[in-house]
C-alpha cells in the first residue's frame, strides 16, 4: 500500500470535495456525507461544469463539479462484501455508490474509479446515488498544521523525556514527513546541546524536515529552563512543546515572544512557535491567550524582549498549538479524550475576541492514541493534528533499551499504574508507568509516603530505614547523598545548599535519585535493577499489541517510528472511509474493520 504524497508549495489551499450527482434523487439527510465540504462548492454554477483547479500549494488536481456519468469501461458495481473489502484497501481512488432494488427494498454497491468520470455504465434498474472522493491520510487533519510547520501529514512524534524520543527517532521520524520533538527534559543541559547540535546537522539535508525539542516546567530548577531557552534561541530551534506546565513561566513566554515582527500588511509574523501539552482547561487557558502584562514588563525590564516584541506579544497567544493530553504515559491527569478536547475547542473560541485571533490556535490531541480507530477517532471529534508517544517508546530508534522494549511489547492496557515524578516529587505529582514486570511504583509510592511522614532520615524508624535502604536504594543513604552532591554540585549548586539548611529536602534529593535512576536503568537496559524499571506508559500499549499481533509489527526487532506512523495513518483512513461509507447506509461487514499493519512505501 502507498500513502499519497502531496508536495508543500506557496499558493492557494486545495480542498477535497465531495457533491451529489445530477438527476439523481437522494433519500432526506443522505445527500451530503461530506457537507462541510459540499457545502464550500455549493454555489458552482453550470460555468464551472468542467473546471478543473490546479492548486500550487499541493500540485494536485481537484473536480469542482459533477463528473459526467457516462460509460467508459466495462468495470460492474460489486455489491459483495469481497467488493467493498477491495474498495477499503485503495481509499487513494474515488468510490461511486449505487443502489438497485432487490427483494427487500434495494441495495448499496460501490464502483472503484479514478479521477473523472463515472468508470461504468449502469443497468437501466441501478440509480447513481453518491461519489465519494479519494482519501488521503495528508488530509485527515487541519490542513494548516501541515502547511505552517512544513510537515507532510499531521502526526506529531511526542517529546518522551530523556531522550527517549532520541536523536535517531526524531531524524527518522522528521524523514517520514511528520513533526518529531527531541526529549530535551531530564537531561543535562549539555547533553540537550549535543542532540539538538547532531539533529540541525544530520537534517540539514532535509529542508522540509519538521522538529524541535521539549521544554519541560522545572518550577524547582528555574535557572534550567531559561538556560534552555538561551539554547533554544541561539540555535535557532523554530519550535518546543512545552509540557507539564501548571503556570507561565517568564522562560516560556520569552521564547514565544522573541522574534516577533510584523508585515507590511500588518500581520505578525512567529519566528517560535509553541506547542503546549494540556490537560486541564485552567492550564491551556494560559496559553489560548496573550501573557499577562506583568509578565511582559518584567521581561521587558531586564531586556530580554524588545519594545516592539512584548507590543506583539500582548496582541497573540502564547502557542500556535495546544495538544489535549488525555490518558498518556508519564505526566498525565488521565482525562477521556472524548470529554477533554471538546472543552478546549469551546474554550479556545471563548477566549478569542470577535473578530478572531491573528492567528488562530490549532488544537490536537495526545494520549491513548495507538490504533487506527484511536487516531480516526480523534480527528472525527475535531483534533487539528494527533501526537503519539508511548507506541514510538517501542521503536528500535528510540533511546531505550531492548530489554525495555521487550517488557513494552508483552503489556496489556490493565499493565499500568500511577507512580510518583521524579521531577515534581515534593509535589505529589505522579507519572503513569509500566507495572507488569517491575516493583518500581509500590518501591516509589513507599518513598514518596516515607518522605511525608518524616521531616528528615534520622526521623525515620531504623527497621524503615534498612528495609528502605537495603530493598529499594541497594546501598546506604550516605552512599546516596554522596552521588547526589556530586550530580547537583556539577547541575545546581543550589540544590545542595538548601539542603544543608534542610534536611527534608536532603531526604527528597536522595529519594529522587532513586526515581530518576529507575528511569535511566529501564534506558540502559541494566539487569540487575529490572525490577527497579521505570517505563513510561499509557494503557495505550496494550491497545498497541492487540492491534499489531500477528503481524510484523509484533516484533519489537520490526518496529520503527516510520512504519508505526504511516500504518496509524493509513489504517485511520481506512477507518474514515468505512464512517463515510456507513453514514451513506452501506452495509459494513465486521472483517472491514481490520486494518492489518503492513509494510508501506511513500508515494511521491
Amino acid at each position: 500500500m502507498a500513502v499519497r504524497r502531496l508536495k508543500a508549495g506557496a499558493g492557494s489551499q486545495l480542498h477535497s470535495c465531495y457533491w451529489p450527482l445530477p438527476r439523481v434523487e437522494f433519500p432526506q439527510g443522505d445527500r451530503n456525507i461530506l457537507g462541510e465540504l459540499s457545502r464550500r462548492y455549493s454555489g458552482l454554477d453550470s460555468h464551472h461544469q468542467d473546471r478543473l483547479v490546479d492548486s500550487p500549494r499541493f500540485h494536485c488536481r481537484c473536480l469542482l463539479s459533477p463528473p459526467d456519468p457516462s460509460p467508459a469501461s466495462a468495470r460492474s458495481v460489486r455489491f459483495d462484501p469481497a467488493g467493498l473489502l477491495d474498495a477499503l484497501e485503495q481509499c487513494d481512488r474515488p468510490l461511486w455508490l449505487v443502489s438497485e432494488p432487490n427483494l427487500t427494498g434495494e441495495r448499496l454497491g460501490v464502483i472503484l474509479g479514478d479521477a473523472g468520470p463515472l468508470p461504468t455504465a449502469l443497468l437501466p434498474r441501478q440509480v447513481l446515488r453518491a461519489q465519494l472522493p479519494a482519501l488521503h491520510a495528508e488530509w485527515l487533519g487541519n490542513r494548516g498544521f501541515a502547511e505552517e510547520h512544513g510537515c507532510r501529514f499531521p502526526y506529531v512524534v511526542g517529546s518522551m523525556a530523556t531522550g527517549i524520543a532520541s536523536v535517531d527517532l526524531v531524524v527518522a521520524a522528521a524523514r517520514a514527513g511528520f513533526l518529531a520533538f527531541f526529549g530535551a527534559g531530564g537531561l543535562a543541559y549539555g547533553t540537550v546541546e549535543r542532540g539538538i547540535d547532531e539533529i540541525a546537522r544530520r537534517l540539514a539535508s532535509t529542508p522540509t524536515a519538521a522538529w524541535g525539542a521539549n521544554l519541560i516546567h522545572s518550577p524547582d530548577q528555574p535557572a534550567l529552563e531559561e538556560q534552555l531557552v538561551d539554547l533554544f534561541l541561539a540555535r535557532g530551534v523554530s519550535r518546543i512543546e512545552a509540557s507539564a506546565f501548571m503556570a507561565l513561566s517568564p522562560a516560556v513566554v520569552r521564547y514565544s515572544a522573541t522574534g516577533l515582527t510584523q508585515d507590511r500588511q500588518g500581520r505578525i509574523l512567529r519566528r517560535h512557535r509553541v506547542m503546549a501539552k494540556i490537560s486541564r482547561p485552567e492550564v491551556a487557558r494560559h496559553f489560548l491567550q496573550p501573557p499577562p502584562e506583568s509578565l511582559l514588563e518584567a521581561l521587558l525590564s531586564r531586556g530580554a524582549l524588545t519594545t516592539d516584541e512584548a507590543r506583539l506579544a500582548a496582541l497573540v497567544p502564547i502557542a500556535d498549538d495546544v495538544t489535549c493530553e488525555a490518558d498518556s504515559g508519564g505526566h498525565t491527569d488521565r482525562r477521556p479524550l472524548s470529554a477533554l478536547l471538546p472543552v478546549i475547542r469551546r474554550l479556545r473560541d471563548e477566549l478569542a475576541p470577535a473578530l478572531g485571533w491573528p492567528r488562530p490556535v490549532r488544537i490536537g490531541a495526545g494520549g491513548g492514541l495507538a490504533d487506527p480507530e484511536s487516531i480516526a477517532g480523534a480527528f472525527a471529534l475535531g483534533a487539528d493534528y494527533v501526537v503519539t508517544g508511548t507506541v514510538n517508546q517501542t521503536a528500535r530508534e528510540s533511546g531505550t533499551s531492548d530489554l525495555a522494549r521487550q517488557m513494552l511489547a508483552h503489556a496489556g492496557i490493565a499493565d499500568v499504574i500511577m507512580a510518583p515524578a521524579a521531577d515534581m516529587f515534593e509535589l505529589g505529582v505522579d507519572v503513569q508507568v509500566l507495572r507488569r514486570g517491575t516493583l518500581f511504583a509500590q518501591r516509589g509510592r513507599k518513598l514518596y509516603e516515607t518522605y511525608r511522614a518524616y521531616d528528615s532520615w534520622t526521623a525515620v524508624p531504623e527497621p524503615l530505614r534498612s528495609q528502605i535502604e537495603r530493598d529499594i536504594l541497594q546501598r546506604s543513604y550516605q552512599e546516596v547523598w554522596e552521588e547526589c552532591v556530586r550530580f547537583w554540585t556539577a547541575r545546581e549548586p543550589a540544590q545542595i545548599k538548601r539542603a544543608e539548611e534542610d534536611p527534608h529536602h536532603q531526604m527528597a534529593l536522595v529519594f529522587r535519585w532513586y526515581l530518576g535512576n529507575s528511569n535511566r536503568w529501564a534506558r540502559d537496559g541494566v539487569t540487575e535493577r529490572r525490577n527497579d524499571f521505570q517505563i513510561w506508559c499509557g494503557p495505550a500499549i496494550g491497545a498497541f499489541n492487540a492491534w499489531t499481533a500477528g503481524s510484523y509489527l509484533a516484533d519489537p526487532a520490526q518496529r520503527t517510528v516510520a512504519d508505526i506512523g504511516l500504518n496509524l495513518l493509513a489504517g485511520a483512513v481506512r477507518c474514515t472511509r468505512i464512517h463515510q461509507l456507513r453514514t451513506a447506509g452501506v452495509a459494513i461487514p465486521p472483517t472491514a474493520h481490520r486494518f492489518v499493519p503492513r509494510p508501506l512505501q511513500v508515494q511521491s
